[in-house]
């Protein structure tokens, strides 16, 4: 079985094993518990961005490389329909990356949605920059411990080196579009 057809969890229990990983040593080194790693492989749950990112950290891969290895085509796409965009969150956090099949792009872009009551879970933390805007809605955007309460039509810059992450405490959907350097979210 290849791994494109792999459920997300199977996928990461075979990356584990090729590294000749166990769950417990893979538990240590990102700060996850055996017990979530097991629940994680078994797809019983969907991780929150920042638990997956956790786990991918200590295999190698970023986010964007984790899921962006199922899509991978032989020729760059010009146009990318929506039906096409990847889906790398999850728990109420919908993020569709745009990606043309290609490894050799310098930004990632994303089309982010946030149920009321999500969030990115603990703080995601990554080399880069991020650049977003507020399309609808409201959204806490939280950096290094400090809270910026964003509204629909406002913008941020961060370096995503600083620990960070994005809560909708809103009754309301709210929508980013947002890009990232480099495209290894």
């Amino acid at each position: 079985m290849s791994e494109v057809s792999l459920a997300p969890g199977r996928r990461l229990s075979e990356i584990r094993q090729q590294l000749g990983m166990s769950q417990r040593k893979a538990a240590e080194l990102s700060g996850l518990t055996h017990s979530a790693i097991s629940t994680i492989e078994q797809d019983k749950v969907s991780p929150a961005v920042s638990t997956l990112q956790k786990l991918l950290r200590v295999y190698g891969l970023s986010l964007s490389e984790f899921f962006a290895e199922e899509h991978k085509s032989s020729e760059p796409r010009i146009v990318i329909n929506a039906a096409d965009l990847i889906e790398i969150g999850s728990r109420g956090v919908s993020m569709r990356m745009v990606h043309n099949g290609t490894p050799n792009h310098t930004v990632a872009m994303l089309l982010e949605t946030y149920q009321p009551g999500s969030t990115t879970g603990d703080k995601i933390k990554h080399q880069g920059e991020e650049v977003g805007t507020l399309l609808e809605g409201e959204i806490i955007l939280t950096v290094n411990g400090q809270s910026y309460p964003l509204r629909a039509g406002q913008s941020y810059a961060i370096n995503t080196a600083n620990p960070h992450s994005f809560s909708n405490i809103s009754t309301r959907i709210c929508r980013i579009v947002s890009a990232h350097t480099p495209n290894t979210f």
